[in-house]
């Protein structure tokens, strides 16, 4: 299939082009024709398969069938969790719409809100935001949601939890009952689900793949380890195998500095990208590993969101995360497109139950190996890992709505991908294809 079948306008179709994409994946297949039908929609997919032009290109169309005389008003607002996941998709509506009359802007906290909000006063059609800058801004009257036709939630599991759930319905009740959801993810719970149903209106719901599966072509590896042996063994493993580029996960942001400086140590060049960094250290931090100027990024699970880094080869989870779901957008880092990728686990015994919860969700067992002089102390406890003071703490600031600035009320967290194929997501009511956003 191609796609000009999929019904989309020359301008679309040009833009597709100038990125040297040639065939639609298979969410963008489901996708597109029941947005451009005007449905709701609940969309499951892998990350790194396409879900992003899945939404973005129908938007697009249907935006663009009609003008809005004078200072344009905000017509779609798309939420994301994080910033990068926020810069990221504002780079994809501007490539597939660069052939439109179609002006969009992105915001989101830890930056200076005022060249957004002298943007916000000319008029956008297309907002790209996170929920507390958004309600920060909102708050302070430098912007009006009283007129948006489309609601996008990426990584919508995530927007719908405990983290955001407040912040979301605070934003629903700032906009038109009638309206079109978009709701897409790559994991979604029953729970979440319900939660998908308030937003909703008869909706659609599609699946490219079975729900919370992992990508095909990502080789996913498991050693049991000791836990006091974790940073010796991803040293060597990163050293004795040239890795050139490496994603590293940890749970907590004290954890990842800890590991980042020790791994500089060894003149193994790294750097930790968390919540606690400043946007322009995140920035810089994630430029600098995608340019091959940092071998390793270690991250919290902000980097497990979205964040687009073409052909990488590893992904390695220094510490297993405790919610299952996690580990499926982790490793969807790597293994992007079509590409193969490496997915390593280190797990100490006090992480087993959640690596038994990890294999629950995947509906398989993951074959645990033992790496040599690395064996873990068979005397170590089993069972959960006692959460550390710093560990609570993060948590706990991580599930609070924070300000990201000057505002009467209190906003939420502050806060970016490609597709196989083809460029990477329901009713108005209330680089083989290329490596893809």
């Amino acid at each position: 299939m191609s796609f000009d079948s999929l019904g989309l306008s020359d301008a679309l179709l040009k833009a597709i082009s100038t990125k040297g994409y040639t065939t639609p994946t298979p969410i963008q297949i489901k996708a597109i024709p029941v947005i451009l039908d005007k449905r709701d929609i609940l969309a499951s997919a892998q990350t790194g398969t396409g879900k992003t032009a899945g939404f973005t290109l129908p938007m697009l169309q249907l935006l663009g069938e009609w003008k809005h005389p004078g200072k344009r008003p905000i017509r779609a607002l798309v939420l994301t969790p994080t910033r990068e996941l926020a810069a990221q998709v504002q780079e994809s509506v501007e490539d597939y719409g660069k052939y439109m009359n179609m002006d969009s802007l992105v915001i989101f906290g830890g930056v200076n809100q005022n060249p957004q909000v002298t943007k916000l006063r000319r008029g956008v059609d297309i907002l790209v935001a996170t929920p507390g800058r958004l309600l920060d801004l909102e708050s302070q009257g430098a912007l009006s949601l009283s007129k948006v036709e489309f609601l996008v939630l990426d990584e919508a599991d995530r927007m719908l939890d405990m983290g955001f759930a407040r912040d979301i319905k605070r934003v629903m009740a700032l906009l038109p009952p009638k309206r079109q959801n978009l709701l897409f993810s790559a994991t979604f719970s029953n729970e979440i689900k319900k939660l998908a149903s308030n937003i909703l209106s008869n909706p659609i719901s599609v699946a490219a793949t079975p729900e919370n599966t992992t990508a095909e072509r990502v080789a996913q590896k498991a050693f049991h380890v000791d836990k006091g042996k974790k940073t010796a063994l991803l040293i060597k493993l990163i050293s004795e195998g040239k890795w050139s580029q490496v994603l590293v996960f940890t749970r907590t942001k004290h954890g990842a500095n800890k590991l980042s400086q020790s791994l500089d140590k060894t003149k193994i060049s790294s750097a930790a990208i968390h919540g606690n960094k400043s946007q322009s250290a995140r920035t810089k931090a994630l430029s600098g590993f995608k340019e091959g100027n940092i071998r390793v990024l270690v991250a919290t699970d902000i980097a497990a969101r979205g964040l687009d880094i073409p052909l990488l080869p590893h992904v390695v989870n220094f510490e297993l995360p405790n919610v299952a779901e996690d580990y499926v957008h982790r490793i969807g880092r790597t293994g992007r497109a079509g590409a193969e990728g490496e997915a390593l686990s280190l797990v100490c015994s006090e992480e087993l139950e959640y690596l038994r919860g990890i294999e629950k969700l995947l509906g398989e067992k993951m074959k645990l190996g033992v790496y040599e002089g690395f064996e873990p102390d068979p005397n170590a406890p089993v069972g959960p890992p006692p959460a550390s003071q710093q560990a609570r703490r993060e948590n706990q600031a991580s599930r609070k709505p924070k300000s990201n600035g000057p505002s009467r009320r209190p906003g939420g967290q502050g806060s970016g991908r490609r597709p196989a194929g083809g460029p990477s997501s329901g009713n108005r009511r209330s680089k083989p294809s290329g490596n893809q956003r």
